[in-house]
């Protein structure tokens, strides 16, 4: 059975889709491919993040439910989410535009090799940007072409999945046995763990901490965190793989723009398996993703519906230059 390919996506809980757009346009220069709804909460609003193309293994989505309390960190939680630049010296930009934009952050440090860059949102939802000068593996995304980052500096990906975990030795296991990654390092609490062709991409860092209480979900956490699989083939064979060792899955899922499959690997961390395709570009042309409300057919016939329930958020950049800063 091949390998999972890499990270696919990132789902995660905002308090305001609104500011949520403003954060990742303005201040990341990450571009919406899709706005759309969580297919199994109409009345929630589901943006998609990613390179300019929508490129797989590139995308952070989230869901703002309405009326969620705010999350609390804890231990048992997807606790970090990395994002790919394509140098050390890119850091140094963004530790200024950072700065400029008043945006917590930690500073440049070092981890398993890698420059990083940790810093939070209006939420306090937790992420990272991870330099890509000494990296070897899985390929990343485009810069968002017309967006407000210079291409030299901008993001390009997804990089490495913080999990924090009390049960290590069980997180261990099933990593290494039920998903097939490899331990490749290990930096006093936090172990690294890599699958398919490696390298940022392609990476899951778990810290072992049985100190802190049990994380809470809410707005400001992560929900669940996807990974990369071929087609509805590999989707099949995964789906066995699992539950030949107990888990119980969802089954096929089919979310239009790829399809997929969940299941519960470890307390509170929820995995999904996606398809690389079909992606982003069939209902929407290049120019104007993520301008309009985009329904998956079977939803079709209900738009009137959703439209009452969702408020309007204007998402509309293509009439529109960026100067990039």
């Amino acid at each position: 059975m091949d390998q999972l390919k890499g990270i696919h996506h990132v789902t995660a809980i905002t308090s305001s889709a609104e500011e949520n757009y403003k954060f990742f346009t303005y201040v990341l220069g990450m571009r919406l491919v899709k706005k759309t709804v969580n297919q199994d909460d109409i009345q929630t609003y589901h943006l998609f993040f990613a390179d300019d193309k929508g490129s797989p293994g590139t995308d952070m989505t989230f869901f703002d439910f309405p009326n969620i309390p705010k999350g609390v960190h804890g231990t048992n939680e997807i606790s970090k989410t990395s994002f790919r630049v394509p140098s050390d010296k890119a850091l140094d930009y963004w530790v200024n535009r950072f700065d400029r934009l008043e945006v917590k952050h930690t500073g440049i440090q070092e981890q398993f090799g890698k420059k990083t860059l940790s810093f939070v949102d209006f939420d306090d939802q937790q992420y990272q940007l991870i330099s890509d000068e000494h990296n070897e593996g899985v390929a990343s995304g485009t810069p968002w072409e017309k967006g407000p980052i210079p291409v030299e500096y901008a993001i390009t990906g997804l990089g490495p999945i913080f999990i924090r975990i009390a049960n290590f030795d069980y997180f261990k296991e099933m990593m290494e046995k039920v998903l097939l990654f490899k331990e490749i390092g290990q930096e006093g609490s936090f172990h690294l763990f890599e699958t398919g062709e490696g390298g940022n991409g392609a990476q899951v860092i778990a810290e072992h901490n049985a100190e802190l209480p049990d994380a809470r979900q809410g707005f400001g956490t992560v929900h669940h965190v996807a990974f990369r699989v071929e087609d509805r083939k590999a989707l099949d064979e995964w789906d066995n793989q699992v539950q030949s060792f107990g888990f119980r899955t969802s089954g096929y899922v089919d979310r239009f723009f790829f399809k997929s499959l969940y299941a519960r690997m470890a307390p509170q961390i929820l995995f999904e398996f996606a398809t690389d395709g079909p992606g982003f570009m069939g209902d929407e042309p290049y120019e104007t993703l993520g301008e309009k409300l985009s329904l998956p057919p079977f939803l079709e016939s209900k738009r009137e519906e959703i439209e009452k329930l969702v408020r309007p958020i204007d998402t509309v950049r293509s009439t529109r230059e960026f100067v990039k800063e």
